[in-house]
């Protein structure tokens, strides 16, 4: 296995400069997440890595087998789903595609059958004869029903297709593998198996994720992108924050130290430099120049504050539900759920994709009606709202502050101006318009807005999509001390251990509602399995 080098790298856009000088070598057999925070440039150094992007400066070293998952679901739209799985390894499909054009000619010539024997050593020295089968167990982890595997790739939904794309990064035993973001439309289930698979892989591994949980997993290195620069460290997600955290502080107590002593010294050179102890004077000076202060730069990593406080509380019994059923013609939402909701539960809402989180999302604040059984809200509840499509209810002809201060007329514009500022959003930024907002930026202005309503239930759909992991740690630790009742959807699992003390979750045998943690569910799924015969 070879490694992927980088070296003296320089990348910026106008005058903002992403990493300057950046040397660094990615070793095979190691598992490194690149982090960094929204615009620090992750997605721009991982096109790079992969020839998708020159840097301004400097070159990249890369193996021939350096797979990329790629994000154009829609380029193979009359392509088998094995054969785009397959094309992921390209030595193999461009042999196996000229073998068959060879074989499909009525005559074959001694030169064309010499060359079918080349074909047949490539396909074999690339595990060609097992290839549809290793395809095919790629996609069954991945979640992908057996009867599309030989259907065209245009009858799958759109988070299946995607799932395809990453399946074709990891086929063929890439030497190096790069992945953007490859949790994005996975379920719970489909991430553990990754996160096992990826455990197992002996290449080098590049991931960028916002999932906090699938890092500390897979990790053995974490390539960290702040200060203009990249900075490796060992170790997990969690372990690159300890160990920023102590070097920036050890740093910062020196600089204090120092900055201490050279106040002391400068005092002793202004009171006695016009006299007689100009020897001690000058003794002096020479220790305030070796006592520089260490130049210690600005992170750009930023925190926003959520804190989501209620206005009015609910009654007790926040919710109650009795004999609700919903079916589309495909599936099978849930039938007979019941389910008695208080003030203060903290409920995540799990399953696969496509079994119906939305849908149950969408009865719950009443947009959609079920087909049996009702959904009663109890006392004073006024609920706050983030849909999976989180753009799409923001109005693309107003600015950030007009926005927020529809929902509260009443507001003061510095008060407007603080919930913003809590959202990193800085100064003039107040004044941009809604339909430039990046979708981090949409994602955190509606946590501003349920900030200013202050309602005392939360129903989320997926609000981590977009989020940076220092967003999802801030959302995270602000459900946890929220007073109201929450529904969140999320596949992110750190944040479901961080707030969920119950799950209304979609299995097998329909939708549960389980009192406990996600360990916990796990542990009894788990129990429940049958057990494999030996």
């Amino acid at each position: 296995m070879a490694n992927l080098q980088v070296s003296n790298v320089t990348k910026s856009y106008g005058s903002k400069k992403l990493f300057e000088d950046v040397t660094v070598n990615f070793t095979a057999g190691k598992r490194y997440g690149l982090t960094g925070p929204n615009g620090a440039g992750k997605s721009t150094f991982m096109k790079i890595l992969a020839g998708d992007l020159d840097p301004d400066s400097g070159n990249i070293s890369r193996p021939e087998k350096t797979s990329v998952l790629r994000q154009d679901q829609f380029g193979f739209e009359d392509v088998r789903v094995l054969d785009v799985v397959m094309q992921g390894s390209k030595k193999l499909w461009a042999a196996m595609v000229e073998k068959e054009k060879i074989l499909a000619l009525p005559e074959i010539t001694d030169e064309q059958g010499h060359r079918l024997g080349e074909l047949e050593c490539v396909v074999a020295e690339e595990d060609g004869y097992s290839a549809e089968s290793d395809a095919g167990s790629l996609l069954a982890g991945l979640g992908i029903p057996s009867e599309g595997l030989e259907g065209p790739m245009r009858e799958l939904a759109g988070g299946l297709k995607l799932r395809v794309l990453l399946a074709q990064a990891l086929f063929g035993k890439p030497e190096v593998l790069l992945l953007d973001e490859p949790t994005n439309n996975l379920d719970l289930d489909s991430i553990r198996w990754l996160e096992g698979f990826l455990c197992d892989y002996q290449g080098v591994l590049i991931a960028i994720s916002h999932d906090r949980h699938f890092l500390n997993a897979i990790c053995t290195h974490v390539a960290d992108i702040d200060y203009n620069t990249i900075i490796t460290y060992t170790g997990c997600y969690d372990d690159m924050v300890e160990a920023k955290s102590q070097v920036r502080g050890r740093v910062e107590s020196e600089n204090a130290d120092r900055q201490k002593k050279i106040a002391q010294l400068q005092d002793f050179v202004s009171r006695f430099g016009a006299g007689t102890r100009a020897s001690q004077v000058q003794s002096r000076k020479k220790q305030i120049e070796k006592l520089q202060v260490a130049d210690l730069k600005r992170s750009n990593i930023e925190r926003p504050f959520i804190q989501i406080l209620v206005k009015k509380p609910s009654g007790r019994q926040t919710l109650t539900i009795e004999g609700l059923a919903k079916r589309w013609p495909e599936a099978k939402i849930c039938d007979d759920f019941n389910a008695l909701v208080m003030k203060g539960d903290k409920i995540a809402i799990v399953g696969s994709n496509g079994v119906g989180k939305t849908t149950l999302c969408r009865m719950l604040i009443g947009e959609l009606a079920p087909d049996a059984g009702k959904i009663e809200w109890g006392h004073e509840v006024s609920i706050g709202y983030i849909a999976q499509d989180h753009g799409e209810t923001i109005p693309k002809n107003t600015t950030v502050d007009a926005y927020l201060h529809s929902f509260d007329d009443r507001a003061y514009l510095q008060d407007i101006r603080g919930l913003l500022g809590k959202m990193l959003f800085k100064g003039e930024e107040g004044q941009k318009p809604t339909h430039a907002l990046s979708g981090g930026e949409a994602v955190r202005l509606l946590f501003a807005k349920l900030m200013l309503t202050k309602d005392n239930v939360l129903v989320l759909d997926e609000p981590t999509n977009h989020l940076d992991l220092e967003s999802i740690v801030a959302l995270g630790d602000a459900l946890s001390k929220y007073e109201g009742t929450a529904f969140v959807v999320t596949h992110d699992r750190d944040l479901i251990e961080t707030f969920a003390t119950r799950l209304f979750a979609f299995s097998d045998g329909g939708l549960v509602d389980f009192r406990g943690t996600y360990d916990e569910y796990l542990a009894q799924k788990t129990a429940q399995a049958p057990r494999k015969r030996r």
